[in-house]
């Protein structure tokens, strides 16, 4: 049986939680054969006295979650290509690789233990390379957030599998009942790595500084120009939303592709100790986690809400252009870190950047270009206090509160980067969230701009057969493709993507 609202204290051991479960189910603890945590999740409604829910699996008899498989096809005349090795194109070609298929991936990026050093050069001395940044190499963009692995996907078997998966491969075990589970960028990137060897190991081959730069696939077969020429019958197009010169490409190619809507901002920081008290009732107790949030507000200028927010994290830079600042959010496992942040958007469409299929990647640049002209180069970032943004003044940045981002900040208004709707639907939200949660947009907190790569500006049509509705030997997917937003439900989509090419293929 499956029992739910169990509440235990704070610091509950699994035996503690096993014998609670054990006197609600009517059983003795001698007598039980499965007894599985199915979710744990904090009761915070009574501030400084929260407590621990649970929900579990327990039974005097064997109960065995069933596990996701996948049909065994072997190895056929074309290996199927995957284009880009962030979430979706990683479990689109460890799902083919264990089907027997070899699938080939080819990244534009460079592997884990390069990107890490290139990373660190642009957030200490302010020079990016190309192909070794925060959105383009092995792991996605994601590999530098917070690793966060909550989502509100239906597909729940699949989403259990993604998580096993990475747990599998060295992720903390406790991502399987967390109620928000997360890895950490730290713990992200080692499983990563150890993804990509097994994919190696089953047959499959991992290309790095591969960029894609043709794709002509107008009849039964695709040709795929990279570090080579190759020729094949199915690609997995697995982009991520920063590949905006392989944009450029499908849509030179014919590829039926549209605008999407998405959303544009800045980052905030609090004090996490705030955030705690706020949430908690106390500032820090050792046996809580870091505090979280999230929050909307609807103004008269249009929806606010927070996204991507990283307990005790860092803000950093997340640009993969010259000329252009990209701010993201960062956390290790340990979440310890003196702010919280989180991206605060605003969402536009057509009617703010235009109808064209690539104007809301132009939309994006000229924001990322204003940003970096007011940040003075070297990728330092436009910042400003909460209290000088609603004044519409530059003021010093000294305070209680200190900038996270690397490679460093300068003193700017935000109100002359933003667009207008941007900024003021932020000046109408944050006190009124500042309300609601204490500290979480006081005169002191900090603003860091600009957020603009929340989710794909562009989305490449596909049918229910997951083929591309032009190029039906090419399958969009993942977030790039505008299928997915976050690590979760990108994964899932490669999956969902990765099935179809199966069944194709066994028909």
């Amino acid at each position: 049986m499956i029992l739910h609202d169990l509440f235990l204290p704070l610091g509950s051991t699994q035996s503690e939680v096993k014998a609670t479960s054990c006197r609600k189910a009517g059983l003795a603890e001698k007598a039980v054969r499965t007894f599985t945590i199915l979710r744990k999740s904090l009761d915070a409604r009574k501030k400084g006295a929260v407590r621990e829910v649970y929900s579990v699996l327990i039974s005097d008899q064997e109960e065995i979650i069933p596990p996701v498989t996948f049909p065994y096809v072997g190895e056929r005349e074309y290996r199927p290509i995957v284009v880009g090795f962030g979430p979706a194109g990683i479990f689109a070609a460890y799902v083919l690789a264990l089907a027997g298929m070899r699938p080939l991936v080819l990244e534009r990026g460079l592997p884990m233990e390069k990107r890490i050093k290139k990373v660190d050069v642009l957030w200490q001395e302010g020079v990016l390379d190309p192909k070794g940044n925060a959105e383009y190499g092995e792991g996605g963009a994601g590999a530098f957030s917070d690793g966060k692995l909550n989502s509100g996907i239906k597909e729940k078997a699949l989403s259990r599998f993604v998580l096993e998966t990475f747990v599998k491969f060295g992720a903390p075990e406790e991502i399987l009942y967390l109620n928000k589970p997360h890895i950490g960028t730290d713990r992200l990137r080692d499983t990563v790595r150890r993804m990509r060897e097994e994919i190696c190991r089953l047959g499959g081959e991992v290309h790095f500084e591969a960029q894609m730069t043709d794709l002509c696939a107008d009849g039964a077969l695709a040709r795929v120009t990279a570090d080579g020429e190759y020729l094949t019958d199915r690609v997995v197009l697995a982009i991520g939303h920063s590949a905006r010169d392989t944009y450029e490409t499908l849509l030179s190619r014919g590829f039926f592709m549209e605008n999407k809507p998405f959303a544009v901002g800045v980052r905030i920081e609090q004090l996490q100790r705030d955030i705690n008290q706020a949430m908690y009732g106390v500032p820090s107790a050792p046996l809580l986690p870091p505090a979280d949030y999230k929050v909307v507000e609807h103004t008269a200028q249009g929806g606010v809400y927070s996204f991507c927010m990283c307990p005790g994290g860092y803000v950093v830079c997340a640009s993969s252009e010259e000329g252009g600042v990209v701010t993201n959010g960062m956390s290790y496992h340990a979440r310890d870190g003196k702010n919280a942040n989180a991206a605060m958007l605003v969402g536009v469409d057509a009617s703010d950047f235009g109808g064209g299929v690539l104007d809301g990647v132009a939309f994006q640049k000229r924001l990322e270009t204003k940003a970096f002209r007011a940040g003075g180069g070297a990728f330092r970032a436009p910042c400003q206090r909460v209290g000088d943004f609603l004044k519409g003044q530059v003021g010093s940045l000294a305070g209680e509160i200190e900038p996270t981002y690397r490679p460093g900040v300068t003193p700017c208004d935000l109100n002359k980067i933003l667009p207008e709707k941007v900024g003021a639907a932020l000046r109408l939200a944050l006190p009124v969230l500042d309300r609601r949660i204490k500290g979480f947009a006081k005169p002191d907190a900090l603003l860091t701009g600009v957020e603009t790569r929340s989710s794909s500006p562009v989305r490449v049509l596909r049918g229910e057969d997951g083929k591309s509705l032009s190029h039906p030997s090419v399958y969009p997917c993942g977030e790039g493709c505008g299928y997915a937003g976050g690590i979760m439900s990108a994964a899932v989509d490669g999956i969902k993507i990765a099935k179809c090419i199966i069944e194709e293929c066994q028909s």
